[in-house]
């Protein structure tokens, strides 16, 4: 079966989204150290999943970024139910690693609740934002609403996150610290990657000239 150009981008848009979402979910239960700053691993992959929402808000429109955050949150709500069975499940008899791995996969089960939560709100959130500013300023300064949505979202996100994954885990100092270092290393991301997000974005309009004109 052929899919129309644009269908394909918008498939594999999605998939990248996914795959982003799910691994960060997996390895935020780990707390790295860059450089004196406390991060949630996840804080290497995660922030390109904005990207991708508002390449996919450009170029499909808010009804369709919706459903792919829709997707996540089911996606999510897959991984959580698939890993609370494999801890259920009875280890091996021969295999020593059952509460090492409870440790990491359940810390990980607390850690997809938490942002499941604060994905929702923050996706949804972006997208309202993202297509609110467009409504403004039509197809220019796609930088603007690309930055704008992205930085308000992140503080949903960052702070719902945050709070229910580690509350009680570490002092509040910490806490406060994490969430204000991984907003700002966020919103840094998302303005770095702003020429990456052009360039997704511009690639997938003029493969979609080239299309039309082949039609």
């Amino acid at each position: 079966m052929n899919f129309p150009p644009e269908e394909k981008r918008f498939l594999y848009l999605t998939a990248t989204f996914m795959t982003l979402l799910v691994v960060a979910n997996i390895v935020s239960a780990k707390v790295i150290d860059l450089w004196g700053v406390i991060l949630p691993a996840a804080v290497i992959g995660y922030p390109l999943t904005y990207l991708l929402t508002d390449a996919i808000s450009e170029l499909y429109g808010e009804a369709r970024a919706r459903q792919v955050v829709y997707a996540g949150f089911w996606a999510n709500a897959l991984m959580l139910l698939f890993v609370q069975a494999t801890i259920l499940l009875p280890p091996a008899g021969f295999w020593p690693l059952q509460e090492s791995y409870e440790s990491v996969m359940a810390s990980s089960a607390r850690v997809v609740i938490a942002s499941m939560l604060s994905y929702f709100a923050a996706q949804m959130a972006d997208v309202k934002v993202f297509h609110f500013i467009k409504r403004r300023t039509g197809e220019k300064h796609f930088w603007l609403r690309k930055n704008v949505s992205t930085a308000i979202s992140q503080l949903f996100d960052t702070s719902i996150f945050i709070v229910i994954a580690f509350y009680g885990t570490m002092p509040t100092d910490a806490l406060l610290q994490m969430i204000m270092f991984q907003y700002l290393v966020k919103t840094m991301i998302a303005v770095v990657d702003t020429p990456l997000s052009y360039l997704v974005v511009k690639g997938a309009r003029r493969q979609q000239a080239v299309s039309g004109l082949a039609g």
